[in-house]
């Protein structure tokens, strides 16, 4: 399991979530990706960088699935890889906590990176993740909350595609910084997690690990190299 953390987080804002987990979930060992998404150029950068990760852990053991966690920024630079560069190949499932989604008006207001004016409402990167998605197979799942003061307005933490299989959580009462450590969360990614794996062990690895074509994903578009 691989765990996509955001802007200014380490390991001490996913080490609660990852204590909860345990290692009784059966898709260990936890890995942290080290991501520093402000010496990426933008998300799209990163969820290469990403993808690199997710196909070493597969290479690694192929009897476990490989699932993404990502908080904040994570989720959405999870996504973006899964979507839109073939990695739905390697993840059966993606967990995206306090995610923004639909972008966040707080955005609007932070210094012109170009990586934070890719959060903005109707950027090109979400323009491009809102773009037909026919045929992934990753399994999406977003936990939002309606008190979280960095996505707003809160349903932008929603997954709303209609080509993907996602489901969202809401969780009531909890702000973003409390989201990934809130233990009804944890119960339910744990329970997740569990159902992933069961599910890998009796059909084989995800999706067979299909090789790529000359190193492009089945889904090479805009904003790749």
């Amino acid at each position: 399991m691989l765990l996509v953390h955001g802007l200014a987080d380490r390991a001490s804002v996913v080490s609660a979530l990852q204590r909860g987990l345990g290692d009784d979930c059966g898709v260990g060992p936890f890995i942290l990706v080290n991501n520093n998404v402000f010496n990426s150029a933008d998300i799209r950068t990163a969820a290469r960088v990403l993808g690199e990760q997710v196909e070493l852990a597969c290479a690694r053991d192929r009897a476990r699935c490989v699932v993404l966690i990502g908080y904040s920024l994570g989720g959405l630079i999870a996504r973006y890889y899964v979507q839109r560069l073939g990695g739905d190949t390697y993840v059966p499932l993606l967990i995206t906590l306090a995610t923004p989604h639909g972008g966040t008006a707080t955005a609007l207001l932070a210094p012109p990176h170009p990586l934070l004016r890719e959060l903005r409402p109707g950027s090109d990167l979400l323009t491009e993740l809102a773009e037909p998605a026919i045929g992934c197979r990753t399994r999406f799942v977003a936990f939002y909350s309606d008190l979280d003061e960095a996505v707003i307005p809160a349903t932008r933490g929603r997954i709303d595609h209609p080509d993907l299989m996602a489901c969202n959580v809401l969780v009531p009462g909890v702000g973003h910084l409390s989201l990934p450590v809130h233990q009804p969360v944890i119960d339910q990614v744990r329970a997740l997690l569990t159902a992933a794996q069961q599910a890998t062990s009796a059909a084989g690895p995800p999706h067979g690990h299909t090789p790529r074509a000359n190193g492009q994903s089945p889904r090479h578009r805009r904003g790749s190299p």
